[in-house]
């Protein structure tokens, strides 16, 4: 197998999203589907395909001269020398300035046409997967949710590779289509008799390379599905880590990766068969042609029609014939694999998620910011079907008032992190409006309301890089600032404590903090950008009652001009608050301050004291263990 082919015929590696069966890309609808992909990427790159082309042209131009120079040589300086002996220096350096010329040329083309290929190919693929994450960012959470992380991967990685695959091989096809018609050219013109028989050999080639491409197709597509199913069981194991190890199912999660891993082995293998079948034939094909035209250019030579050098050109170009069909059998092969990844990379870019923008840009006020919900109902997609299921808030109407501190309290389920998320938007209301400083948040245009908002979650996300970069997330902020936001997050301390300090990586999810850590570092960031909107969703729950404490403290102390709700399950939490609304199915059932509610609504006295009681026999459960680890001592 010559070096273009095997690059060629190298495999993609590639995660589906969906399950692509190969009747949705097999028949004429993929090439036609297929050229069309190559002719946006040739619109796009145009230069680097030129110069591939052109490359490819020289490259077969200069296969071709070949082929006139080996029998030109043949009869000028071959022959002679064997029929007289003698052959003048002047015919002997020509004869190898020929063949030197020739190669030098057919160099130029080769690395003219590897150079544009691969960049053309590169640059196609970077810049998609550039316009694949961007577009991430634009969707909302809703569509995120319906795709899973493998699949995400996915699409800005393999997809985008095997959409682009068949661009390596598609300037050389487009460059020896010359090498093939000055071929056919040259054969007519030098022998009819051999031509026909040349031309015999030629459609058979052509038809055992149709019926290979057709055969690779199914093998092709499923073997892709099957690095889809591999990649996702291997990337829900090392992802979900902890939860295999602690409840011991590294034994099962072997066993589950082994089947995916051995469906997979089983389409290479039935892919590789068939490739050992027709690889022998394709191969086999021009030399049984070559024969056939040795024996009729024998008996050509013997009647005087043909010379010698002649049939050595003629057995030499037949072998050429193989080549272009080849060349343009690679593009073809490599196209199932690409449609399916174009039109799912198709599929991301066309994506809207329902969440558009405004062009509203009047959030520049300075102070706090005035946060209400006016008759808000939500209900979550499926992840399925994307429709929409049982609402789970209903009719919410509530006002922040700008500078005052709300307690958003109520039962597990009852909508206080949805009502959290649709204050800063991560999802649109089913019914109703939500609106900052009395705008509509759907009127707003992109990047304005996280200039004014910040929402802190239960579970803080910690990127691997320093404790740093995870408070500015690559935002110019000065260490005054960052140590100013962590000391009110009651993080500096602890931070100032590690092995580097602010300069400490701290690992992917940040695995080498604890969670109470992570949450302060989470608080951090949001205060660093000055948030005139703070959303704390349970942001404290992992810390201590102390820290928490002065953490809250500090944010009602500190001059810091924002409103802050917080969803919360701690009285101690909840004292703090100038407000609570109180929220139980769905609905908001009271508002008004603790010692009201707790007076007139026995939902939620039960609720706070159920917390509060726990927290109270937590306590003396640690003290009783205390005492009976001192006497054990003493």
């Amino acid at each position: 197998m010559s070096t273009d082919e095997a690059v060629a015929a190298e495999e993609t590696v590639a995660d589906p999203g969906r399950d692509v069966v190969a009747s949705e890309v097999a028949g004429p609808g993929v090439v036609r589907r297929g050229m069309r992909i190559l002719g946006r990427a040739v619109l796009t790159e145009p230069k680097p395909f030129a110069i591939a082309v052109v490359g490819a042209a020289v490259y077969g131009g200069m296969t071709v001269a070949s082929a006139t120079v080996f029998g030109r040589v043949t009869d000028r300086v071959i022959v002679p020398a064997y029929a007289g002996g003698a052959v003048t220096r002047g015919t002997l350096a020509l004869a190898v300035t020929a063949i030197l010329g020739v190669a030098l040329l057919k160099a130029v083309g080769i690395v003219a046409r590897r150079i544009g290929a691969t960049y053309m190919q590169v640059k196609l693929q970077a810049s998609y997967r550039e316009r694949v994450t961007r577009q991430y960012q634009k969707l909302p959470l809703s569509w995120h949710r319906r795709h899973s992380t493998g699949t995400l991967l996915a699409h800005a990685n393999a997809d985008v590779e095997a959409a682009f695959w068949p661009i390596a091989p598609f300037p050389f096809s487009c460059g020896v289509v010359l090498m093939l018609l000055i071929t056919g050219v040259i054969l007519v013109r030098s022998d009819l008799f051999l031509a026909a028989v040349g031309f015999l050999v030629g459609p058979a080639i052509a038809v055992l390379n149709w019926r290979y491409n057709r055969a690779l197709e199914e093998p092709a597509t499923l073997a892709q599905q099957r690095r889809a199913d591999v990649s996702s069981v291997a990337h829900e194991s090392f992802d979900g880590a902890l939860v295999v190890k602690t409840l011991g199912r590294e034994s099962a999660e072997t066993d589950r990766f082994e089947v995916e891993a051995r469906r997979l082995r089983d389409e290479l293998v039935r892919y590789g068969r068939i490739r050992a079948l027709f690889d022998p034939l394709m191969e086999a094909l021009p030399n049984v042609g070559v024969l056939l035209i040795l024996a009729v250019g024998v008996w050509r030579i013997s009647t005087g029609d043909l010379s010698v050098g002649d049939l050595v050109q003629f057995a030499y170009l037949f072998t050429l014939l193989a080549f272009p069909i080849r060349a343009i059998g690679w593009v073809l092969s490599d196209m199932p694999r690409a449609v399916v990844g174009w039109e799912r990379v198709q599929g991301v870019l066309a994506a809207t998620g329902d969440l558009p923008y405004g062009s509203d840009r009047g959030l520049d006020a300075e102070g706090a910011a005035a946060a209400d919900l006016v008759h808000v109902a939500f209900a979550y997609e499926s992840s399925t079907d994307g429709q929409a299921g049982s609402p789970v808030l209903h009719d919410v109407t509530f006002e922040a008032t700008p500078g005052r501190t709300i307690a958003i309290v109520g039962p597990t389920g009852a909508g206080k992190s949805t009502i959290a998320s649709l204050l800063v938007r991560l999802a649109d209301p089913t019914q109703g409006s939500v609106h900052l400083d009395g705008q509509d948040l759907r009127t707003l245009a992109r990047g304005e309301l996280s200039r004014s908002v910040a929402i802190v979650f239960q579970h803080s996300f910690l990127f691997d890089d320093t404790v740093r970069g995870n408070i500015t997330l690559g935002e110019r902020f000065s260490d005054k600032q960052v140590r100013a936001a962590s000391e009110l997050a009651q993080a500096d301390g602890f931070i100032r404590a590690l092995p580097d300090g602010y300069d400490t990586v701290v690992g992917e999810r940040g695995t080498s903090l604890s969670g109470g850590q992570r949450q302060r570092i989470a608080l951090a960031r949001a205060l660093t950008r000055r948030p005139r909107l703070l959303i704390l969703d349970d942001a404290t729950s992992s810390v201590d009652t102390t820290v928490e404490a002065a953490i809250l403290h500090g944010l009602r102390d500190a001059r810091l001009p924002a409103t802050i709700a917080v969803v919360a399950y701690r009285q101690a939490t909840i004292l703090l608050a100038d407000e609570i609304i109180f929220v139980d199915r769905g609905r908001v059932q009271a508002t008004g301050t603790h010692e009201r509610l707790l007076e007139t609504v026995p939902g939620y006295a039960r609720l706070v004291t159920a917390y509060a009681d726990e927290a109270v026999r937590r306590e003396r459960r640690r003290s009783d263990q205390a005492v009976q680890e001192a006497e054990a001592a003493s």
